[in-house]
């Protein structure tokens, strides 16, 4: 059972600012979560598998294939600025030299 006094040291831990009622609060909150945890460790677990998730999911990917565009020319020439066989993009990092 997690008190007042442990949501107020864990607030100043994570450099929280909580009012007294939100102390209240989640001191009532957080018993609830133990509460439930406390429920689940009394479930029979012996011949579960451990899992990531709760049901299996397969996550359906294509092969990457390498393929050169078609038209490089048309592309170049629909950019703002190119240089040579580049895109011409704004320097997005500088470095003290420059």
């Amino acid at each position: 059972m997690i008190d007042r006094e442990q949501v107020k040291k864990v607030a100043h831990l994570a450099r929280l600012d909580i009012t007294p009622e939100e102390e209240a609060e989640f001191t009532g909150q957080l018993n609830d979560i133990l509460d439930y945890f406390e429920q689940l460790s009394e479930l029979d677990t012996e011949n579960v598998a451990p899992t990531t998730r709760a049901i299996e999911v397969i996550n359906i990917t294509r092969a990457d294939e390498l393929e050169p565009f078609p038209n490089k020319d048309a592309l170049l020439a629909s950019a703002p600025e190119q240089e040579g066989q580049y895109f011409r993009v704004p320097k997005i990092m500088a470095s003290d030299d420059s």
